[in-house]
């Protein structure tokens, strides 16, 4: 039998709902989890933490229920298994309202063991981490091209609540999928990453991929953009412009990183932009996307640049601009250049 936590030691789990959380209480929030079946996830969650008796059976149980929840939304957009509700399959809703109810499920549990502050963040970001496929990453042998993406959860929620990401849906299209081409093979995995500044700040983007860029052979990420097109974003800015997240926490400044002194105001994609803009992609063309805003060497204004920056400037949007699709990209090349 485990040793009782003294009162002193046991978390009371009464911390307050976050901001993202709170907005599950919404209708259209509920009657997208009924209508894709996601609803009976977080009750089911919430008994296997209540029979926890040890932080290590808490510990899987978030793990599986995570991952379970990452590979059903996976399931579910590729064709896989009955769908229970009348949402489409493509839909990515389902699985950022289901990881929220699971979220505000871990976060209001009182456990029957000690469990501080520290030990119950590890759990959330567990939570976190295998409920969009960043401890999912799997590919075969050497004879196989690998390709990683990446997606987004909604965003701009207090706007519309119902809103979606088509980046967040396309990860879970292409997340374990093999591809022909004409140098072979290529299987293609996907990770979804938090519309939130202070995620960013704290490392998730480094933590998940930090590990995978050197044995990939094509990285990308996925964003959503303009109406009717796709820009390839040739620079990226190491600026935050200040938009608000999903906490509704603004953030502006340079993008914070490990070793600042080294670090630069720009980075450069190696995605081959003059192939992508040539190709046939039907009604949906490629653009190359060159133009930045920075403040021009010796200047305090910021100016528009329609062919990318000049020597010695300080960046204040990149080709994606100056929220989390700009810095996910400009944190992702850093990676890659140091």
């Amino acid at each position: 039998m485990p040793a009782a936590a003294s009162p002193a030691d046991t978390d009371p789990g009464t911390a307050q709902p976050t901001v993202e959380e709170q907005r599950l209480d919404r209708a259209a929030p509920q009657e997208i989890l009924r209508g894709s079946g996601f609803d009976a996830l977080a009750p089911r969650f919430a008994h296997a933490l209540e029979g926890s008796r040890s932080y290590a059976q808490a510990e899987r149980a978030v793990t599986r229920h995570a991952s379970a929840l990452w590979r059903r939304a996976v399931d579910r957009a590729q064709g896989r298994g009955t769908v229970t509700g009348d949402l489409s399959r493509g839909d990515d809703r389902p699985l950022y309202w289901a990881r929220l109810a699971l979220s505000r499920e871990l976060r209001a549990w009182t456990p029957r063991f000690g469990l501080d502050d520290r030990r119950r963040k590890a759990l959330h970001t567990a939570l976190e981490t295998s409920s969009r496929g960043q401890d999912d990453i799997r590919y075969p042998g050497r004879q196989v091209k690998r390709v990683l993406v990446t997606g987004f959860d909604p965003f701009t929620l207090d706007r519309d609540v119902r809103i979606g990401n088509p980046s967040g849906a396309s990860a879970l299209a292409l997340d374990g999928t093999l591809v022909q081409t004409a140098q072979g093979p290529a299987r293609i995995e996907a990770v979804v990453f938090p519309v939130r500044w202070t995620d960013f700040a704290e490392g998730a983007v480094e933590r998940a991929l930090a590990r995978q860029l050197p044995h990939l052979d094509l990285f990308t990420t996925i964003s959503q953009g303009r109406q009717g097109r796709f820009d390839v974003e040739r620079t990226n800015g190491a600026w935050r412009g200040g938009f608000p997240d999903n906490e509704n926490l603004a953030r502006t400044g340079t993008v914070p990183v490990t070793d600042p002194a080294s670090q630069p105001q720009w980075t450069s994609t190696t995605l081959p932009y003059r192939q992508l803009t040539e190709a046939n992609t039907g009604r949906f063309p490629v653009y190359d996307n060159t133009s930045v805003t920075e403040i021009p060497a010796g200047a305090t204004q910021p100016v528009t640049r329609p062919e990318g920056p000049t020597p010695g400037s300080m960046a204040r949007a990149g080709g994606g601009g100056d929220y989390l699709s700009n810095e996910i990209a400009y944190r992702v090349t850093l990676l890659r250049d140091r």
